[in-house]
């Protein structure tokens, strides 16, 4: 096979590798907009205030609305919990007496629940993880492009095949 009956494959294994790496991209992207707990950002503290009369609608059996279930971090993130309550509450290793604060680097990815006292559960979910970074999303692209590319070269060739030349065609 010389290089004017390679040409048409090549230039078709270039049209599917655009039409792959475009498509993976989309896909992507369209995913990780969909995904409900983004990690696209860089660490950060966030704090978690519990609110006066807390104790008490724990004892009752209610859940404080403002205190969610679970709480997602980013590697890196540091969780500061206030305690505006009249009496001492935990949080994992944490011991957070009356009107004062603690807080807790979020320093290896995990999903863990930890003893609550704030919680009718006496449990939090907490969920650290990787940032997404630029680098991380390269990766996936890399990952699904070539398959794809391969795929989509295939499918082309069995859907339109590439005629052979002749002698004499231009």
């Amino acid at each position: 096979m010389n290089r004017e009956n390679l040409y048409p494959y090549l230039r078709r294994l270039a049209i599917a590798f655009v039409l792959s790496l475009v498509g993976a991209f989309l896909v992507s992207e369209i995913a990780f907009r969909l995904q409900p707990n983004n990690v696209d950002r860089a660490p950060q503290a966030i704090e978690l205030v519990i609110p006066p009369g807390t104790a008490d609608a724990v004892a009752r059996g209610e859940a404080v609305p403002t205190i969610p279930e679970e709480l997602v971090f980013v590697l890196g993130d540091v969780l500061t919990v206030v305690n505006q309550d009249t009496v001492t509450h935990e949080l994992g290793p944490l011991l957070i007496p009356a009107g004062t604060s603690a807080s807790m680097p979020m320093d290896h990815a995990d999903n863990i629940a930890v003893s609550c006292s704030f919680r009718p559960s006496a449990y939090l979910g907490l969920e650290v993880k990787e940032p997404t970074t630029l680098k991380t999303r390269l990766l996936g692209l890399s990952f699904a492009v070539p398959p794809t590319t391969l795929m989509v070269f295939l499918y082309s060739l069995a859907a339109r095949p590439i005629a052979p030349r002749r002698d004499g065609d231009e």
